[in-house]
């Protein structure tokens, strides 16, 4: 018997597995693997955040239910946040919702605010969960490119307007998964100016947006001039305070997506656990003396990483912001054929911009998450296979 729907089926297995499969069994063969691929932060997770789960973790009545839309310490937290953050204002009971991580979130909007056959506008390159929950809620993606020249910020005049006049919803992602690229406010107030042209939802995934360099700041969307029943901006506190396997995230913006939402979720989930929900509001409003710190650690890999590539004639942009390099294949190799050599001789993975999307072809995804010894000794490995004639006869 056939127990895969047509949608499941249609989705191809997720890069991530097939990747962290190839690594266990190298490493199994005794090789020195050094990842790169996934973009999980290492640096642990404050200890001041984990202290507070544990305190909350001795209260018996956090072992009961969590409200639905979550708790209020947390979603006071996170209108606390915005304000100190952004200069916005969000009513925490009407206008934020706890989320078990953004993904969980970004996946059960899709069903709540559209119906299948929809159209959903989705960037290219990009993360390759809009394309994946799309499928699974049976809406038609429409990829939008980011192009090389632009430095991956959309052109909204790369939208074909019947095209535009298709969609119902579209997804913006700054600092950008995969490419790192980030924007102003001005750039927002263009997003939100073509959202009420066409009449769009306005999704924004901000999953990056406390990790910045030097004296850039990334903005919310909520701060541009736009009608906020237009808007869902999704946060997550996975990147920003280290806290991945955490699961736990929320959506901000318009009233009805959140209840829409929240109709959802309380029919498939009861939140999150009360203690992480209590802990991360800590990690919100309390101290964040340790954000500077971190993403100075970020920054200095950033800077290593990107000179030593450049030194090997590698091609990559110098984000702003975000836990990645974008590069450029400095080979005649597609870039999952590159990703794939690159692995099987010198024990390094990165991940293949076609994951991403049809315009990632030509590029790779390299995350800073390992420590400054780790990427040298990768980037000199990654240089050393570039000067290797071998590699170009595996094709």
């Amino acid at each position: 018997m056939n127990f895969q729907s047509e949608a499941v089926s249609s989705i191809p297995p997720y890069l991530f597995s097939k990747i962290n499969q190839r690594k266990k069994e190298l490493i199994e063969h005794g090789m020195d693997v050094i990842d790169l691929g996934i973009g999980a932060p290492d640096l642990p997770t404050p200890p001041h955040i984990v202290d507070k789960l544990k305190e909350e973790m001795e209260d018996p009545l956090n072992f009961k239910y969590s409200p639905y839309g979550g708790c209020s310490e947390f979603r006071e937290a996170v209108a606390t946040f915005y304000e100190r953050e952004f200069s916005v204002r969000l009513d925490s009971e009407k206008e934020v919702l706890t989320l078990i991580g953004s993904k969980e979130g970004i996946g059960h909007l899709l069903p709540a605010v559209m119906n299948p056959g929809d159209h959903f506008l989705v960037p290219d390159p990009g993360y390759p969960v809009y394309e994946s929950a799309s499928v699974l809620a049976r809406i038609k993606t429409i990829p939008f490119p980011l192009k090389e020249e632009n430095r991956f910020v959309l052109d909204f005049n790369d939208i074909p307007v019947e095209k535009a006049n298709q969609a119902k919803a579209m997804i913006l992602n700054y600092p950008g998964n995969p490419t790192s690229a980030t924007v102003t406010l001005e750039f927002f107030q263009r997003a939100a100016d073509f959202a009420e042209k066409y009449d769009l939802l306005l999704i924004h995934d901000s999953a990056y947006n406390m990790i910045t360099f030097k004296d850039y700041e990334a903005p919310s969307l909520l701060q541009a001039d736009i009608n906020r029943e237009r808007v869902v901006e999704f946060g997550s506190l996975s990147k920003s305070y280290c806290m991945t396997g955490w699961r736990i995230g929320y959506a901000v913006g318009s009233q009805a997506a959140l209840n829409s939402l929240c109709v959802i979720k309380s029919n498939l989930d009861t939140s999150q656990f009360l203690p992480i929900q209590k802990a991360a509001a800590y990690a919100l409003s309390g101290d964040q003396s340790f954000m500077k710190e971190y993403n100075t650690i970020f920054e200095n890999r950033m800077l290593i990483m990107y000179n030593a590539l450049q030194e090997a004639g590698i091609e990559a942009s110098k984000p702003n912001g975000s836990i990645f390099l974008w590069c450029k294949v400095p080979l005649r190799l597609t870039s999952k054929e590159f990703a794939e050599q690159l692995l099987e001789q010198t024990g390094v993975i990165i991940t293949p911009g076609s994951a991403f999307g049809l315009q990632g072809e030509g590029f790779f995804r390299v995350s800073l998450s390992s420590g400054e010894d780790r990427l040298q000794e990768a980037a000199k490995r990654i240089a050393n296979f570039i000067r290797t004639p071998i590699r170009r006869d595996l094709i």
